[in-house]
């Protein structure tokens, strides 16, 4: 943790040497002006004004943006009735910096965790067309995966396949991951912002850590948008895991060996004032073994900061054996602030291969 903010330091550090630089240039080159205007109109000499603290601290201020948000809550299940708990499951706190109109860059980090995304993006193009992103951030795959859990109507967060073919957790081959890797991604949007694509080369091994083999992953997603409130998106992923893991759904994968690890997706999301609706449907193969999600989560507003919703979630981790489980979810929230509510859920799990279980689970969010 002390590392991690300490980099953190450093990038604000230069970013700040940066600032002082640029306010320099802009406060030289307004006496500079001035001291031509005076020439043409007087015969005595200006001298340059230096930048002040003051200045440089308004620069630096207008190219940065810190943001942050924490979930707390409260779980309880009749799996296991003896047992309840308190919990926090993440509390993230980053910063944006504006380095220069194409350029920027964002370090974020969970104190319940580790270092999660730090990345600079430059835009090619003077338009949105083309821009690249270098470092460590969330992997493009699915129309999920890319969202925040701060914005996520459900309590557990993504959709089972999701969370397990993305890498967020419940994957024991790859691990727990938070749907983010290392590498680099082209993206823009065109045709008057109706579609969106990315193009990403990542190392296809997860967070804080090097790639575990030679290969790497290619990840395409496409985003198509006839008007504002829909969107319509297909992702693939072409790759080669390194196991650090076993699976019992999975078992001819050993600890150590490279596997096949592809993806696909189809998708839609409607999203307009006071009603949202998503669906996915995801494949995914891990050596020989091929496993199938489909989901579908839903709001709408009720009353003033008031929403209910419901969630329908599938997942068979291996198709051959119909080793799967369903989450059906309903729920209500208060947004009594802004980015920051109130949660209560009911879900019933529904799973071939164990016991099924009901899980009631509250959380509250707070956010700036």
């Amino acid at each position: 943790m002390k590392t991690a903010i300490y980099k953190a330091l450093v990038i604000i550090a230069a970013i700040s040497a940066y600032s002082y630089a640029s306010a320099a240039d802009i406060y030289a080159e307004t006496d500079a002006e001035t001291a031509i205007s005076t020439a043409q109109t007087a015969p005595e000499t200006t001298t340059a004004t230096s930048v002040t603290p003051g200045q440089v601290l308004d620069n630096l201020l207008t190219r940065l943006k810190f943001t942050g948000y924490a979930h707390a809550g409260y779980e309880y299940d009749d799996l296991d009735p003896t047992t309840s708990s308190f919990n926090i499951k993440r509390a993230m706190l980053w910063v944006d910096a504006k380095i220069t109109d194409r350029w920027s860059m964002r370090f974020m980090y969970n104190f319940c965790g580790d270092v999660q995304d730090f990345y600079t993006d430059f835009r090619i193009t003077n338009g949105p067309e083309i821009n690249v992103r270098v470092g460590q951030f969330k992997n493009s795959f699915s129309l999920e995966n890319p969202l925040s859990p701060s914005t996520i109507e459900c309590i557990n967060g993504t959709s089972q396949a999701v969370t397990a073919m993305c890498g967020v957790k419940n994957d024991p081959l790859y691990g727990s991951k938070a749907g983010r890797d290392l590498g680099m991604k082209f993206f823009g949007d065109l045709f008057n912002k109706k579609i969106h694509y990315e193009v990403g080369i990542m190392n296809g091994q997860g967070i804080n850590c090097s790639d575990g083999n030679t290969d790497k992953d290619i990840i395409l997603k496409l985003e198509y948008h006839p008007i504002s409130e829909l969107s319509i998106v297909t992702s693939g992923q072409k790759g080669r895991g390194h196991a650090i893991g076993t699976a019992e759904w999975n078992p001819d994968i050993e600890v150590g060996d490279n596997y096949r690890r592809d993806r696909l997706s189809f998708g839609a999301a409607w999203k307009s004032s006071g009603f949202s609706l998503r669906g996915e449907w995801l494949a995914g193969r891990d050596g020989k073994v091929d496993s199938r999600g489909l989901y579908f989560t839903g709001l709408a507003t009720v009353a003033k900061d008031v929403d209910i919703i419901a969630s329908y979630d599938f997942y068979d981790r291996n198709i051959d054996l119909e080793y799967n489980q369903t989450n059906l979810t309903a729920g209500v929230q208060y947004w009594f602030y802004k980015k920051c509510r109130l949660q209560l859920q009911y879900t019933r799990v529904i799973r071939q291969f164990d016991q099924d279980y009901n899980c009631i689970q509250a959380q509250f969010q707070v956010g700036f």
